[in-house]
């Protein structure tokens, strides 16, 4: 690795993570055949379409991992959007690929960490220790559905990194520590630095017939002090590529979680939530409404009855038009839409094993075309908090509501009073929260208002601040403040 101070910038080796993508792609259409089941009210507008999965993905113990550096598909000053959604595909594959042992390739080639970057000792000789019960943002807390097992489970979550993101983050941690006037600096994480987030629910919550749909394994869970098996049930997949040093946020969940908001349904007010399913997060037969997906500071109570605003993050209005003034004309919304739509019907019928049952949620990234490196990083500095807006003019492209329902339950209207109104400037997503500025906190000194494409980690921000010697427990404090702070900010500015 090399480090050059003046520039902060680095020079990694991509340690074998790039590969060439075949040309050669499978007709879902050809081998699947075509089927009129669907899962909620959303129609697919266009038939055209970008996005395949690709022959070399199959069989999945086999799948290679994407191309993302020099000669990849993102080494260009042109891209479309089916390029980012082939590699979150493929990067999920190839990091849930069985190994020898049967055990998915992340949980044996990453490393588990905490909220501060630090690894997580394995307890009782398993590697999985789960403690954090706190959703992204708002810190509140999932519960499943009692009446789906007659018992009702937290929802746990675990961060895995690799080793490039690790070298870049203890390396810059040692220079800002070193110079703290280097809190506000330009270095970005290189090329296949990778960040999971992952959501887990004791498999007690999952009744036995439907359990073997979900991945399982065993974790010491630190709250009850005991081990368990737990079932995997959504995952961030959060990754950068040439051009890209932003990451590319890419979501998973499973299929049999939660209901949708029907919006073909509404007219001039909000609808009511219902499922037709007893679901890990829906009991069927309950309605629901915003008040199930709002998060209540004073109240911090847990959640039940969850649902998704806007499925795969598209932004929808009444009767389910595309919602209007965004960051992405109509058609390019409907062909994200309908790429991600084409991917996991053509993933899913290739697939034999338990990942089958799992379906790509969307991602989000920023316009970066036609931009030097310098210039990309001078884009996400001068967004500061504002670089994952959805209103027109903004550089956000992709799923422009990208969310996971395990991990940002709450995060779907940010405190906005009715669904049915929403506006562009009412939408959210990963980087609405995860920005170019932060405080960074240094000892007893708030470096407010700090900059560095490094920031859009928030695990490295507390590593830093941890590593200062500031108490955990005020990080995850600060790290809430900053939350509210922001969604106070929004309320104020904005009609909701």
């Amino acid at each position: 690795m090399k480090i050059n101070i003046n520039n902060l910038t680095f020079k990694l080796p991509m340690l074998g993570l790039a590969i060439a993508l075949s040309h050669f792609l499978i007709s879902c259409d050809k081998d699947t055949g075509k089927t009129d089941k669907k899962e909620d009210n959303y129609s697919v507008i266009s038939l055209q379409t970008e996005s395949n999965c690709s022959a070399d993905w199959f069989p999945h113990s086999q799948t290679p991992p994407p191309a993302e550096g020099d000669g990849s598909p993102f080494d260009t000053t042109s891209t479309t959007n089916s390029i980012f959604h082939e590699w979150s595909w493929q990067k999920f594959l190839w990091l849930t690929k069985p190994m020898p042992d049967g055990k998915p390739l992340f949980e044996e080639a990453l490393t588990l960490v905490d909220n501060q970057l630090i690894p997580v000792e394995a307890i009782d000789g398993i590697p999985l220790v789960l403690t954090d019960i706190g959703q992204a943002g708002s810190g509140g807390v999932l519960l499943s559905n009692a009446t789906l097992n007659g018992k009702s489970d937290t929802i746990y979550y675990g961060i895995y990194v690799n080793d490039i993101l690790m070298e870049v983050a203890d390396s810059m941690r040692a220079v800002i520590l070193n110079d703290t006037s280097l809190v506000n600096n330009t270095a970005t994480f290189p090329v296949g630095a990778l960040e999971l987030k992952t959501a887990w629910v004791p498999a007690n919550a999952i009744p036995v017939d439907q359990l073997t749909n979900y991945y399982t394994t065993r974790a010491y869970i630190t709250p009850i002090k005991d081990t368990a098996t737990v079932a995997l049930l959504g995952m961030h997949v959060v990754g950068v590529v040439k051009n890209h040093p932003e990451f590319i946020w890419a979501t998973f969940e499973h299929n049999s979680m939660a209901s949708y908001y029907d919006w073909t349904a509404t007219k001039a007010e909000d609808i009511p939530v219902v499922s037709a399913n007893n679901l890990l997060f829906f009991t069927q037969g309950d309605t629901a409404t915003i008040a199930n997906i709002t998060f209540s500071e004073s109240t911090m109570a847990s959640a039940e009855n969850v649902f998704t605003v806007f499925q795969y993050g598209i932004p929808r209005t009444v009767g389910n038009a595309i919602m209007p003034n965004t960051s992405q004309d109509s058609a390019s919304n409907l062909s994200n839409y309908n790429n991600i739509v084409r991917l996991n019907e053509c993933v899913a019928a290739n697939l034999t094993d338990v990942w089958k049952n799992y379906f790509y949620n969307g991602s989000v990234w920023i316009d970066t075309d036609g931009l030097t490196h310098d210039e990309q990083v001078a884009l996400m500095i001068k967004a500061g908090n504002t670089i994952g807006s959805a209103e027109s003019g903004s550089s956000t492209r992709g799923s422009l509501a990208a969310f996971n329902i395990t991990m940002e339950t709450f995060a779907q209207t940010f405190g906005v009073s009715q669904i049915h109104s929403m506006n562009s400037t009412q939408v959210f997503n990963c980087m609405s929260c995860h920005t170019a500025m932060a405080t960074v906190t240094i000892g007893d000194t708030k470096h407010k208002n700090s900059t560095s494409p490094l920031y859009f980690s928030h695990i490295f921000r507390s590593h830093i601040s941890v590593s200062s010697g500031v108490a955990v427990d005020e990080v995850e404090a600060l790290r809430l403040k900053e939350f509210f702070n922001l969604l106070e900010g929004q309320a104020a500015t904005k009609k909701l």
